[in-house]
């Protein structure tokens, strides 16, 4: 009876402490955020930043008790253009020099279906802040990546009105579109 005691004991600690929310990091060498817009109305432009940081806040493996928080540094977009880059972080785009920082702060997660869910948080660029809703698809857990480190993975599609956000190059969108799609591919490690 005192093995049985021990053992129920341990079993509602584990189940206790798998429960408890967990925090999460970004990892940059398994992320990738790409934004992609149409160019004269013929074909697509695609960058991506390369400097960001990330936090993931979740109880166990239950999604809808997520929380994300993301702050990207405008310096870091990347065309695999350097004069286009150059343009884009300029006052007729980002105003990378007043406006360095573009963050998302959750505000509300729903399930849709398996592993589906919809994301809604609000969006910074250039001091103007909107709610923008992705599609948001969880890829699972692993406990071991081979290091030991435990890993979850998302991927966060949208697409937005740049010019919502103060982003208003070519007013009439002909050579440089209105419409921007986003695709936010996220590897979080568990916080040791």
């Amino acid at each position: 009876m005192k093995k049985l005691m021990t053992l129920v004991i341990a079993f509602t600690f584990a189940m206790t402490a798998n429960a408890q929310t967990q925090t999460w990091n970004v990892d940059p060498a398994h992320s990738f955020l790409t934004f992609s817009i149409k160019h004269l109305g013929i074909s697509f432009v695609e960058g991506k930043f390369d400097q960001y940081q990330g936090t993931l806040q979740m109880t166990g493996e239950d999604v809808t008790t997520a929380k994300f928080d993301f702050s990207i540094d405008v310096n870091s977009i990347n065309t695999g253009v350097e004069a286009r880059d150059g343009h884009l972080k300029s006052a007729d785009f980002f105003d990378a020099a007043k406006f360095g920082k573009i963050t998302f702060k959750q505000t509300s997660i729903k399930k849709v279906k398996k592993n589906q869910y919809r994301l809604v948080g609000d969006l910074t660029i250039k001091n103007v802040t909107k709610s923008v809703t992705f599609d948001l698809v969880y890829g699972g857990k692993i406990d071991n990546d081979g290091f030991g480190n435990q890993k979850v993975g998302f991927q966060a599609t949208t697409t937005i009105n740049r010019f919502d956000f103060g982003v208003a190059y070519d007013p009439t969108g002909q050579a440089v579109a209105k419409e921007v799609s986003i695709a936010v591919n996220l590897e979080f490690a568990k916080q040791k």
